[in-house]
């Protein structure tokens, strides 16, 4: 991780990794997690193989459902990583998402209380990484993270 460029995160989740893995590769469980509450999440397409489509939508009141993130799966390993960018959309096209283009990495391995969870959010650059702490890196993936932790332990 190069300190300049990226955020992490660390979790251990009190749950085995298989059960982790498919809280981020079912729909349905991803639905439950991956938009901090209380907003709400629709995942429109879930492909979870290298090139595969990311795309999801929020919303405030569970009527209208606006986009939430446009993505490709850059990387896939079952029970191990998963590597997506919001740079190249889900039709492979190249992207310019707002607040930043960034490229996600998470990481599980085994941990004597369940999974080691690691999320590493690369950025091009040094403003786009000082932009996306700014908005509130920590919190939000924090949050989710939380959130999926919670759906794995339960």
């Amino acid at each position: 991780m190069n300190p300049e460029l990226d955020l992490g995160l660390d979790r251990i989740i009190r749950a085995p990794r298989e059960r982790v893995w498919r809280a981020w590769t079912d729909p349905e469980k991803l639905a439950r997690w991956w938009i901090p509450k209380p907003t709400l999440c629709r995942v429109r397409r879930l492909d979870t193989r290298p090139g595969g489509a990311f795309v999801t939508e929020m919303s405030e009141d569970g009527v209208e459902f606006v986009p939430h993130l446009n993505a490709c799966f850059l990387a896939v390993e079952e029970l191990e990583r998963i590597v997506f960018t919001n740079a190249v959309d889900s039709a492979w096209r190249p992207a310019a998402p707002a607040p930043v283009a960034c490229t996600a990495t998470i990481t599980l391995t085994d941990h004597p209380d369940g999974t080691d969870y690691r999320v590493i959010v690369r950025h091009g650059d040094p403003e786009a990484r000082a932009l996306h702490e700014k908005l509130g890196f920590e919190e939000g993936w924090g949050t989710v993270t939380a959130q999926l932790a919670a759906l794995a332990e339960a």
